[in-house]
């Protein structure tokens, strides 16, 4: 009989906690949020990637590649991006996600949509790919606090390369992540 692997141990617990009527732990070990952060080592997360799509049914849950969201809004928006990295100089992460209060296409925007979809559709998304959004200045903390997820009756899977040092939270080993509306699993 074959053991199943850490990823797949990790995705065995995240799914009794989705299924079950445990939903509500979610929130309490979340501080009020709505998230589940799955951290896994950055050299691992290949493998991670194919246990989500190996062990999570489409029927329930919809995989969100932050990889092709990026592709996707770079191609749509090429002239705009263009003309935006000529004026936001200094600040080129506004590009990906407007200031507080501004509209426009970005890819935070484009973000929240495909999550919003999978609601729609009466599935919990599953991020992946979420180094992606390194340099972007879209951090974990705005889509987990963003109203959408915190007030949906299912809850947000986001994948997570980072590492540990003691007790921070590290994305891609480098960067401090917040922890504060999630549920930590690892």
């Amino acid at each position: 009989m074959k053991h199943p692997s850490y990823s797949e141990h990790l995705l065995a617990q995240v799914k009794v906690i989705v299924e079950s009527d445990k939903r509500s732990e979610i929130r309490l070990n979340a501080n009020g949020g709505n998230s589940i952060l799955i951290v896994c080592n950055p050299v691992d997360e290949i493998t991670f990637i194919d246990a989500i799509e190996k062990s999570l049914s489409p029927d329930n849950y919809a995989i969100i590649d932050t990889n092709e969201l990026l592709i996707s809004f770079v191609e749509n928006n090429r002239a705009t991006i263009t003309d935006s990295f000529e004026l936001l100089k200094g600040s080129i992460h506004q590009i990906f996600k407007a200031p507080e209060g501004e509209v426009g296409p970005d890819l935070f925007s484009h973000i929240l949509h495909a999550i919003k979809s999978a609601f729609d559709m009466n599935k919990i998304p599953v991020l992946i790919n979420t180094g992606a959004l390194y340099g972007s200045g879209i951090d974990n903390i705005h889509l987990m606090e963003n109203d959408l997820v915190m007030k949906s009756a299912k809850p947000l899977i986001i994948l997570y390369p980072a590492s540990t040092d003691g007790d921070k939270l590290l994305f891609l080993n480098s960067r401090p992540a917040s922890k504060y509306r999630c549920m930590i699993v690892k």
